[in-house]
């Protein structure tokens, strides 16, 4: 882990830094539902959506990007009250660290704001690294929709709904 790891509101000029990863790990096609050529324009706008929602970046000590979460309501309405979120890490920056200090700050953050809930609507089964992350801070899989995502190298896999009461 990351000693004096920073998690700050992410700003335009942080954009860079992120699509940076955000591009290759989109292109790869192994963990995310977006389209594998993602532009960087759509991109922004997924990534960086404007309130009640928001971005946040986990940045080193000396100010490098390690890697960003984007947090919102996951629906509207009557079930406005479950929070969504979504974690990128840089993969030159795997294993410091930052996915757990990202996942705890979104929790926190959805508890202060008044969600009851956090729910992932589509963590791919075959990442691995991630189920075993939120398993760990308390999420359970509430669902599989069976072969829904089209890995690039293992075929059609799973995608996990996730959950946990805050």
């Amino acid at each position: 882990m990351l000693a004096r790891m920073l998690i700050r509101t992410a700003t335009v000029e942080d954009w860079p830094a992120i699509w940076a990863f955000l591009r290759r790990i989109v292109a790869a096609g192994e963990t995310y539902t977006y389209p594998r050529d993602l532009d960087e324009d759509r991109a922004r706008d997924v990534w960086m959506p404007e309130p009640p929602s928001r971005t946040v970046v986990a940045t080193d000590p000396d100010g490098t990007v390690l890697g960003s979460a984007k947090m919102n309501p996951n629906h509207m309405g009557p079930a406005a009250h479950i929070a969504g979120a979504s974690f990128m890490v840089a993969p030159e920056h795997g294993g410091r660290g930052a996915g757990r200090a990202l996942g705890e700050h979104v929790l926190e953050w959805a508890r202060a704001e008044g969600y009851k809930a956090m729910q992932f609507n589509a963590v791919v089964e075959s990442n691995i690294r991630a189920v075993a992350l939120w398993r760990s801070l308390g999420f359970e899989v509430i669902g599989t929709v069976p072969k829904a995502f089209d890995h690039p190298t293992k075929g059609y896999v799973g995608l996990h709904i996730m959950h946990r009461f805050l």
